[in-house]
């Protein structure tokens, strides 16, 4: 669903080795959607003082010390999302109901959190679009 180019940007190759990672990509015949929302991102700017990307979108980060890796961690999210046709949604269910057995079978349950004083929970989860679709015919409420 996504590729992610993680580069040594200390390495005195690292433009080469881009052009390289890019031409091997393309020879795969990879769908061009694939290559147009790849994740750049240039490892090792603790290395380099105030280092700042010169390329577009790239994202710095330092896995050694773990600068930037949040932001990594959202923008992989945000892409996988996309590519999948996915959302993140939170639903408020009713525990005494078949909802929230519902939605760990046909979803992906990130979170929940009980209210035991009105036996709800709300449920944070990962669903697609028709999959939440059924959910809603299923559960109207």
């Amino acid at each position: 669903d996504l590729i992610v180019h993680v580069r040594d940007i200390t390495h005195p190759e690292t433009i080469l080795q881009k052009a390289t990672v890019l031409s091997v990509l393309k020879n795969l015949n990879l769908p061009s959607h694939l290559l147009d929302s790849m994740v750049e991102v240039h490892n090792k700017v603790d290395l380099i003082e105030r280092y700042k990307p010169t390329e577009e979108n790239a994202l710095a980060i330092s896995a050694l010390h773990g600068h930037g890796l949040e932001e990594l961690k959202e923008e992989i999210e945000k892409k996988i999302l996309t590519a999948t046709g996915k959302k993140i949604l939170t639903v408020n269910v009713n525990l005494e109901g078949p909802q929230l057995s519902w939605l760990y079978k046909e979803a992906t349950v990130q979170e929940v959190e009980v209210m035991p004083e009105d036996g709800t929970a709300r449920v944070k989860v990962i669903i697609g679009n028709s999959a939440f679709g059924r959910y809603k015919n299923l559960f109207p409420n």
